[in-house]
């Protein structure tokens, strides 16, 4: 038998009013727990997002560019070619100021529109756009509205009253999905290394657009010089056919002899054969012109009706100091942001040692009834903190830190040798520029004397004082000269448009990559961990 209460206990309940759940007066430790309402677990969470995006340490090594390993200045025989008043820089010069033929200009206007090989590199600078997108949501908190219902019978032999019975449960809510605090900067880091992975690729995006721009006007040229190369070769082959009809005529007669012929065809032959060989030769140039276009262009003869020597075709440029390289080329501005990927790595790597804080959460309602959801007392929450130290990784972690220090190295001396091969395609370009130009001169200088000779040559022979045999090496000197001259002219334009390129041509006009948000463009702020903190990670294995 139950024993009675305490007679005063019995009068102070029966004294009390008669309260609901919800109404009972807290005891004297409740006093002092303020309950977490719905909307206080959104500013803590507001609060903590607040606070890790300013305030977490970054593990990433300070970032520093490396020297670059070249001269200060161009080299003497490069130095020795100065510009001229009116030249330009040419990373300050657009494609289409420095490039004055209107059919050109039309032509690399075509080809960055329908271009395949950029229009592949367009798509991988929007993958690494959505990458880094991807990593930059891992900095908040994702959140999203749920809904769920649960009906379930039990039993009565795992019932407590024995009886079977059917139970329900409902809910509506805002979950928080699992949520990394960032306090070591490790998904900081590898935000940043996705930012600078984008902004690499889309500097190699600009460096392939200056390349196509480049391989277009150096394929046009090849189809002038083709042009006018056949059509040199082709004056040669009228000649020469004229002649051998002479000589067909005089040995009939009995005039010359069969050897004379015999020399006539041969000549002629091999006029014949220089102009398929320069056919086959211009057909692959307007081959390789449609692919850089892109679209179906006419690449006839009659369509190209200039000479390749034509005065003003490009600007003169001012090649300026080796340094200037560092800010105008793409491709080295590429390798330098995946230097800096590969020390935000570093960062990412070693914040790994260290504990990782995630916070679970959620806020509704719960019933066992549906159309109790919103009813008072309803509202329901959750709120779960974890922390995952490392102990033992089997040495992943350090692995994965000395996989980050070496790509780094690598990452360093693939910045370096792009530095150097950007150097040296300017150094290349200048050199051509002056010794081409220099050859241009002396070959059009041999060209009139060789045209002068197969002049007295024939007059010689018309007059009888020579044999027809002086005449045709004449005229197959002639030829010779002709074909190298057309050649080292359009070498010397096309060392002029690989020296625009080498030079970052346009680099500082073309648009960079889209940046939809604040963060885009911000150098990392990188600091370099304490010797303490450096330890203590090498310590976790």
């Amino acid at each position: 038998m139950a024993k009675p209460c305490n007679p005063r206990m019995r009068s102070d309940i029966a004294n009390t009013p008669a309260m609901s759940p919800t109404s009972v007066r807290p005891s004297r430790l409740n006093r002092h727990i303020r309950p977490i309402r719905p909307r206080s677990l959104i500013s803590i969470t507001a609060a903590l997002t607040a606070a890790v995006l300013s305030g977490c340490i970054s593990m990433a090594p300070t970032y520093e560019r490396p020297a670059a390993p070249v001269a200060n200045v161009w080299t003497p025989d490069v130095s020795a070619s100065p510009a001229t008043a009116t030249a330009q820089p040419a990373s300050a010069l657009d494609w289409h100021e420095y490039f004055a033929d209107p059919q050109l200009r039309s032509l690399i206007d075509t080809a960055l529109t329908n271009n395949r090989d950029l229009r592949v590199a367009l798509a991988r600078v929007e993958q690494a756009r959505a990458v880094y997108g991807i990593q930059r949501a891992d900095l908040f908190p994702s959140a999203g509205i749920g809904a769920s219902g649960t009906r379930q019978r039990l039993p009565g032999d795992l019932s407590l009253t024995g009886n079977p019975y059917i139970s329900s449960q409902y809910q509506v809510g805002l979950g928080l999905s699992t949520w990394e605090l960032d306090f070591w900067g490790r998904i900081r880091n590898l935000k940043d290394a996705a930012l600078d992975d984008y902004l690499a690729s889309d500097a190699s995006r600009r460096a392939l657009e200056l390349s196509l721009i480049s391989q277009v006007a150096q394929t046009w040229l090849s189809l002038r010089e083709f042009d006018e190369r056949i059509a040199l070769a082709q004056q040669t082959v009228d000649s020469r056919a004229e002649s051998l009809r002479i000589f067909t005529r005089r040995e009939q007669v009995g005039s010359t002899s069969k050897l004379d012929l015999t020399e006539v065809t041969t000549l002629w032959q091999q006029a014949r054969a220089l102009v398929t060989q320069l056919e086959q030769q211009r057909a692959a140039q307007a081959h390789a012109l449609q692919v850089l276009v892109g679209v179906p262009i006419d690449t006839s003869p009659q369509a190209l009706d200039r000479t390749v020597d034509d005065a003003g075709l490009m600007r003169d440029l001012d090649p300026g100091l080796p340094s200037s390289l560092l800010e105008d080329r793409p491709d080295i501005i590429a390798a330098e942001y995946q230097l800096r990927a590969a020390h935000a790595n570093i960062g990412a790597a070693r914040a790994a040692f260290f504990p990782q804080i995630t916070l679970t959460g959620s806020v509704g309602t719960a019933s066992s009834a549906l159309d109790g959801l919103f009813k008072a007392g309803s509202a329901a929450w959750t709120f779960t903190p974890s922390i995952n130290i490392p102990i033992f990784q089997g040495g992943r972690l350090v692995n994965n830190l000395d996989l980050a220090e070496a790509r780094r190295v690598e990452s360093v001396a693939n910045y370096e040798k792009t530095i150097q091969g950007a150097f040296r395609d300017v150094a290349d370009a200048l050199s051509a520029r002056r010794w081409l130009a220099e050859q241009v001169t002396i070959l059009q200088a041999t060209q009139d004397a060789q045209a002068e000779r197969a002049r007295l040559a024939k007059l010689r022979y018309d007059h009888g004082a020579a044999a027809f045999l002086e005449v045709l090496d004449a005229q197959r000197d002639l030829l010779a000269i002709e074909q190298t001259t057309v050649q080292t002219r359009r070498a010397l334009l096309s060392a002029r448009v690989s020296l625009y390129t080498a030079l970052g041509g346009g680099s500082r006009l073309m648009p960079a990559a889209d940046t939809p948000s604040g963060l885009f463009g911000q150098t990392p702020r990188v600091v370099e961990p304490s010797p303490g903190t450096a330890n203590a990670a090498q310590t976790v294995q």
